[in-house]
């Protein structure tokens, strides 16, 4: 096989050099010359097959068919299950349970002719987690392979319904110099994989790792490239796993997955809500639920708040589940517009679960823990907060909020705070009282 011509371009300014260069000489910057295949052009003669356009009536939709996975947490993610043809990345940071849910992704598809690259663990390694995981693995085939090109011929000879490949970093094509894991390999691999996967219609999945500094050789640099990105969120210390479509084209990529790590492999959680709000202690300032949407699932969250006294020049605001500069910019509020003065103390805030907010609907349930924990006083732990938080201190209205008051009703809550303008014409559901307010300070008031 002839071996294509490659140079070095500047991932900044574009800049092309025959060598790789520690320091751009257009731009200027440091580490950021990648490897580049330089393809030959070729003459196209009069003989050369040409692509014809088709209209869009006469192309069958059932080609693109989707396949349930046999885990319902995935398939809703999915938006349904796996499309036939598409290319799905799986990103996460090392250990957080990727290769565990391929593996019993696999073992529910029996149906199915499943061809497992490993580029990471011998085929006894595989062997020893699907006993673990309960797997038989009669439709499982392992290559453990990390050349691109004997894995594309093995594809093309053996024709598995679905590819799965663990991990992309670790697989590497002949065409380039570079090592594999440099972004110009993982990006190399990636196109000639997505190329195959359209060309056979065979579904790939492709499993990448992140690191927390968010390195560029990881999936982001791959996006673009695939149809479906989804990303495993979660401390490798506990227990829960969220898996989150971040990118979907046959899809919302609204929706969640909520997964718990066990001995066995990962245990769906159908009821998120419990689990999230198990061990929660009553009658403890600092403590309230909120209700939040993730794509159309509602979830009701604990939201801790600690304030102390600081003998710092600057407070400290740390957080864990929520945006620091949101924790501050309700902070001013309380202080300018309630006469709260939390700003010359420490403030702690923490999402329980290991779950990330980013809802603007949760603002309100924040400051009445910020303002619990300054007043040293406990809100109901049957209360429920809703509302979204203006500069002015007004509560502004949120979506789906029959859902949310429904979902806290089924958890057993009896009391929900919410803004008036989502009050307007409702009905209220049976053995919950409805409380509406239009700001910040009157919540406060009520509640204190």
């Amino acid at each position: 096989m002839k071996k294509n011509r490659s140079a070095f371009f500047c991932a900044q300014c574009g800049y092309e050099s025959s060598k790789w260069l520690g320091k751009c000489p257009g731009c200027e910057s440091w580490n950021s010359m990648t490897e580049e295949i330089l393809h030959e052009s070729k003459k196209t003669g009069s003989d050369k097959p040409v692509s014809a356009s088709k209209r869009l009536n006469e192309i069958s939709a059932q080609e693109g068919r989707r396949e349930t996975t046999g885990v319902g947490e995935i398939d809703r993610v999915l938006g349904g299950g796996l499309v036939k043809g598409s290319l799905v990345l799986i990103g996460g940071e090392p250990g957080i349970g990727k290769s565990t849910i391929l593996m019993q992704m696999a073992a529910k598809l029996k149906h199915q002719k499943i061809l497992y690259v490993s580029g990471e663990e011998s085929a006894v390694q595989i062997r020893l987690r699907a006993d673990r995981l309960g797997s038989n693995g009669e439709n499982i085939y392992l290559l453990a392979e990390t050349d691109l090109e004997s894995i594309e011929t093995i594809i093309r000879k053996e024709k598995p319904d679905i590819v799965m490949i663990d991990s992309i970093q670790t697989i590497f094509s002949r065409e380039l110099s570079s090592a594999p894991g440099t972004v110009s390999q993982v990006r190399e691999v990636t196109g000639e994989l997505m190329r195959l996967t359209k060309e056979t219609g065979i579904t790939t999945l492709i499993v990448g790792h992140v690191t927390k500094e968010g390195t560029i050789a990881g999936p982001r640099v791959l996006e673009h490239m695939v149809d479906t990105v989804l990303y495993f969120e979660g401390e490798r210390h506990m227990s829960y796993r969220i898996l989150r479509a971040v990118k979907n084209r046959f899809g919302s990529t609204n929706e969640i997955g909520v997964f718990e790590m066990t001995a066995t492999g990962l245990t769906e959680i159908s009821n998120p809500s419990e689990i999230m709000l198990s061990g929660r202690p009553e009658n403890a300032s600092g403590s309230v639920v909120v209700s939040t949407m993730e794509g159309t699932r509602p979830m009701l969250l604990e939201i801790q708040a600690l304030l102390s006294s600081t003998g710092l020049a600057m407070p400290r605001r740390t957080t864990n589940g929520v945006d620091a500069n949101r924790i501050s910019l309700l902070m001013a509020v309380l202080d300018k517009r309630v006469g709260l003065k939390v700003n010359f103390m420490d403030a702690y805030v923490n999402v329980l679960g290991g779950l990330k907010i980013t809802e603007p609907a949760c603002d309100l349930g924040i400051v009445c823990a910020i303002a619990s924990s300054f007043r040293e006083k406990p809100v109901d732990h049957k209360t429920v907060f809703v509302g979204e938080v203006g500069l002015t201190g007004e509560i502004r209205s949120v979506s789906h909020i029959d859902k949310r008051i429904n979902e806290a009703v089924r958890m057993g809550f009896n009391k929900c705070i919410i803004p008036k303008g989502n009050m307007a014409g409702r009905n209220v559901p049976a053995g919950v009282q409805m409380f509406e307010f239009q700001t910040v300070d009157k919540v406060l008031f009520h509640l204190f």
